[in-house]
């Protein structure tokens, strides 16, 4: 793809099929899961608030990945 169809499809609106939707459900579901186990199990720091970060963008990144492909 060049860069105008990277653009354009990188900032449109991507509905969802019913078959991405169920993966959407249980994708955020297996993360919220590792956001508590990470917030229980790991002592109140910097690191542990950063760990949760990241799964808040590997979320994101994952359905961007999922909507846009």
């Amino acid at each position: 793809m060049n860069k105008n169809e990277v653009f354009e499809n990188n900032f449109k609106y991507h509905p969802p099929t019913p078959e991405k939707n169920k993966i959407y459900v249980e994708y955020r579901e297996k993360c919220k899961e590792l956001a508590y186990y990470i917030y229980e199990n790991f002592p109140d720091s910097r690191e542990r608030i950063r760990a949760i970060t990241k799964l808040e963008e590997a979320m994101f990144w994952g359905n961007a990945g999922l909507s846009r492909n």
